[in-house]
């Protein structure tokens, strides 16, 4: 079937955010005097759970701490806003090709759409920075955190995606980062193209219709015209050295 939306992840998808969210984490931690500080190994291996406030409570878990749900819920709230103080001083920018790759596919009529399970507030002020204010309005279909039971790698909000499209998996490709945010792509039925962040570079993405260092590792409009015909079981591509 003939292409007609591009689904994009967000956190190390459109932008290397990662280690802003880490920073913006610790400078909560720290606001709260709480005496911790996740380091990159750290915050590699709590990023296997996706959604911030499921990453403090796995962390206190970890640490022997029953997790206060108020608690977790106050770190997370003043987290996001001091993330949001980073992307607007420049912590974060598009990922090389993300904003190319979206100018062509709105001069092709290729419908743009975001399955995140980060929060709206986050999505909304990465993309007025990294993209541009008002970037919220290119995209046709836009899912985030709050809007889903169970977040990735469950398919849910590729599914609703695809029910705010109106268009069936066959005629998407979804682009993602991280395993976690290839399995719910797969889930709902999508090829997907893989381009491995900071924090993921490590991970098996094998069942990818494609894997690239990024969007300017030789990708194309016409390159992911192409991956909308994959079937689910191609073989992942060779990663760009």
């Amino acid at each position: 079937m003939t292409l007609r939306a591009i689904i994009f992840d967000v956190d190390g998808t459109l932008a290397e955010t990662e280690e802003a969210h880490r920073t913006a984490f610790n400078r909560a931690f720290a606001e709260a005097g709480k005496p911790w500080s996740w380091s990159q190994d750290d915050y590699r291996a709590l990023l296997t759970t996706t959604g911030g406030k499921e990453r403090i409570a796995r962390y206190l878990d970890e640490q022997g701490m029953a997790p206060d749900p108020a608690l977790v819920a106050a770190l997370h709230a003043r987290k996001n806003a001091l993330y949001a103080d980073l992307v607007a001083e420049g912590a974060v920018v598009a990922r090389p090709g993300v904003r190319r790759l979206i100018d062509d596919a709105h001069r092709h009529d290729i419908a743009l759409a975001i399955a995140t399970t980060t929060s709206a507030s986050n999505l909304t002020v990465l993309l007025d920075h990294v993209i541009g204010r008002g970037a919220a309005v290119l995209f046709a279909a836009i899912v985030t955190g709050e809007m889903v039971a169970v977040k990735k790698p469950d398919p849910e909000a590729y599914e609703l995606a695809l029910v705010d499209l109106g268009l069936p998996a066959s005629a998407c490709v979804a682009i993602e980062d991280s395993r976690n945010g290839l399995d719910a792509a797969r889930g709902a039925g999508l090829a997907t193209l893989v381009t491995p962040s900071h924090y993921t570079h490590h991970e098996d993405f094998k069942g990818a219709a494609l894997v690239r260092r990024d969007l300017d590792d030789g990708v194309t409009l016409d390159t992911v015209r192409d991956l909308a015909a994959v079937s689910r079981g191609m073989a992942v591509s060779r990663m760009s050295s």
